[in-house]
């Protein structure tokens, strides 16, 4: 008799268990959104947002600008050897100002230093090329501080996450898994989109550099051929 009520007991409390397994099934699990998980990511997401939005406007504005100066110049090299060729410097300083590129600059000073020393003339060109790389640089350094700086405003919200989450428990004495583990993922948003924003700006940086870098090699290489250009009716 004792085994019989044991055993209806055990049935009855497995058919319990699964009817319950089976209503757990039926709810519908709740769907992680993005947005929610940024709002929910603190005033740490504030900042880390304005660092994105100035890397990014930052790199566009730079890549055209460096784009349209890393543009094929052939053409105006083509022409200024034929306008010194024939003699006619004014026509090859008015191709070189009507450019209005960093070659065409570049160019327009050495022309009207003709006449110095050679060595006179190699520093003029040497000057505003330097002076045009600079402003082809101009504000790229930011997107540097960007991919530096916003991986650490996530890592300090993060550790802002922890020290409240740790803080709440000694007032509460509730050190349930749930507590810690639902304000510890939130807080690690942050530590996410601060990475995220800084792999994005390290990746611009480059790129950036890498276009700066094949600009001022084309100048390099287009000056060489200005000055051995100048010397030919001297050989």
């Amino acid at each position: 008799m004792l085994l019989l009520q044991v055993a209806d007991t055990a049935a009855k409390l497995i058919d319990t268990t699964a009817k319950t397994t089976q209503q757990l099934a039926q709810i519908p699990a709740e769907e992680l959104r993005f947005g929610d998980l940024l709002l929910k990511g603190g005033w740490v997401m504030v900042p880390i947002g304005i660092l994105a939005v100035l890397g990014l406007v930052i790199f566009f504005e730079r890549f055209f600008t460096i784009r349209k100066a890393s543009q094929n110049e052939s053409h105006l090299m083509t022409q200024v050897r034929s306008s010194i060729v024939t003699g006619n410097l004014e026509a090859a300083i008015a191709l070189c100002k009507n450019s209005n590129s960093p070659l065409g600059r570049m160019l327009q000073k050495g022309l009207l230093r003709i006449g110095r020393p050679i060595k006179d003339i190699e520093g003029a060109i040497e000057n505003i090329g330097k002076l045009e790389v600079s402003k082809l640089e101009k504000n790229i350094g930011i997107i540097g501080i960007v991919a530096g700086i916003a991986p650490m405003f996530g890592f300090l919200g993060t550790i802002a996450g922890v020290i409240k989450i740790f803080y709440d428990i000694s007032k509460t004495d509730n050190i349930s898994m749930g507590v810690i583990s639902g304000g510890l993922y939130v807080k690690m948003v942050t530590s996410a989109a601060g990475l995220f924003v800084g792999i994005i700006a390290y990746v611009c940086y480059h790129i950036l550099n890498m276009m700066v870098d094949k600009v001022i090699l084309k100048l390099e290489t287009d000056a060489i051929e200005f000055i051995d250009l100048l010397e030919e009716p001297s050989k």
